[in-house]
């Protein structure tokens, strides 16, 4: 029982903190997803080495034959047309710089439904005279939503060129980063403000992110290598790929402590057990059972402990993640944020699969050492103990 209950807290606890672990990715891959970079970028061929210096000899079309085949694939939930720029934006007295995104509104509320508006209202209408600004953004320059403020850029061919708009809200995103530099404008008002045509890039959201490398190879074989670059928004998101890394190393770190524990604990168990069954032990012996068939046993005994313990862990860690995901952990803002969260505890298949070998392996190991002592005894020695 020592044995079992053992195994099932090192499994519960490996699920629970490895589906915590597992939500957050889940969550903050969407939020990326969905607030940022869509699922793939569709972009001209270079664009990502040299076109952020120098965005506007790699512009899209506003309108093409490519960019209707990428509304009518399978699979494609929405495409919108974005235009970046960036320059300086003034309120009074305070001017700071921004990075702006030209946007459809009408196709962006549908790409970018994880943005959350702190205040005002998002944009609404292709033709409105207004801009939503990043949390950050906003209370540096000290604007609320209906204040004026005056974009002030360098167009595609050098000239000045500015503009008034109205604040219509303020948003935030899982990046305070972003939020601290971005400036969003409807589409049309961006090209005139710029003085071009066209957009930097094409934003594709699917209907799931798990279809995201198939659709990249099937887009990248529908658009002309030599006039649009597929890219996928794994390559884009740097802060992700990082993060991911990090916390999966250190579940695998703690799934190896847990291990150890599981390993010392049911070898001191199995060879407690070995020493108080010694006159048995014996006894089967003398009865003609070959060593082997005792270092079976001992073998088969530690795999039922991994089995039963491995279950009832699995069980009950479903059954706990399953009631804290639905009462919710309240969780303080994470570095670089303002805003708390409310977490869950996501526990998927191949995490039950680690936990079942993780119960199995180590109680195997574990019972390695004590199976060859019981099988290594001296019958008559083993007949005598306790006389």
């Amino acid at each position: 029982m020592v044995a079992v209950l053992t195994v099932t807290m090192g499994i519960v606890a490996f699920l629970l903190a490895g589906g915590f672990v597992e939500w957050i990715f889940t969550s903050m891959r969407e939020a990326t997803i969905r607030s940022q970079l869509g699922h793939i970028q569709v972009v001209r061929p270079g664009y990502m080495t040299k076109g952020i210096a120098d965005p506007y000899h790699y512009l899209l079309p506003a309108r093409s034959a490519a960019l209707e085949s990428l509304l009518q694939a399978e699979g494609v939930e929405s495409v919108a047309q974005r235009l970046a720029f960036s320059g300086l934006v003034s309120h009074g007295d305070v001017t700071v710089t921004f990075i702006g995104e030209g946007i459809e509104p009408e196709r962006e509320l549908v790409i970018s439904n994880e943005i959350v508006l702190s205040s005002g209202k998002n944009l609404t209408q292709p033709n409105e005279k207004a801009a939503l600004l990043g949390e950050g953004l906003a209370k540096n320059l000290g604007v609320e939503p209906g204040d004026d403020i005056v974009l002030l850029v360098t167009t595609a061919n050098g000239a000045a060129n500015a503009i008034e708009v109205k604040v219509s809200g303020a948003f935030l995103t899982d990046s305070k980063e972003f939020d601290d530099n971005a400036l969003r404008l409807p589409i049309d008002l961006a090209r005139k403000l710029m003085r071009v045509e066209g957009a930097t890039s094409w934003v594709v959201l699917l209907d799931k992110t798990e279809r995201t490398q198939t659709m990249v190879g099937r887009l990248r074989a529908l658009l002309p290598e030599r006039d649009f670059e597929v890219i996928p928004w794994t390559d884009l998101a740097d802060f992700y790929n990082k993060t991911v890394l990090l916390y999966s190393k250190q579940i695998d770190l703690m799934m190896y402590v847990i291990g150890m524990l599981i390993v010392l604990t049911i070898s001191n168990t199995q060879m407690t057990s070995v020493l108080e069954r010694t006159t048995e032990i014996g006894t089967i012996m003398a009865m003609g059972q070959h060593s082997s068939r005792v270092l079976q046993i001992f073998l088969i005994e530690g795999f039922l402990i991994g089995i039963i313990g491995g279950v009832t862990g699995v069980s009950t860690g479903y059954l706990l993640a399953t009631v804290l995901s639905i009462v919710g952990i309240p969780m303080p803002p994470p570095p670089g944020m303002i805003v708390g969260f409310t977490a869950e505890i996501l526990v998927n298949g191949k995490m039950v699969i680690d936990a079942l070998l993780l119960a199995l392996v180590t109680t195997l190991l574990a019972s390695v050492l004590p199976a060859r002592k019981a099988s290594r005894m001296n019958i008559v020695d083993a007949l005598r103990c306790n006389q």
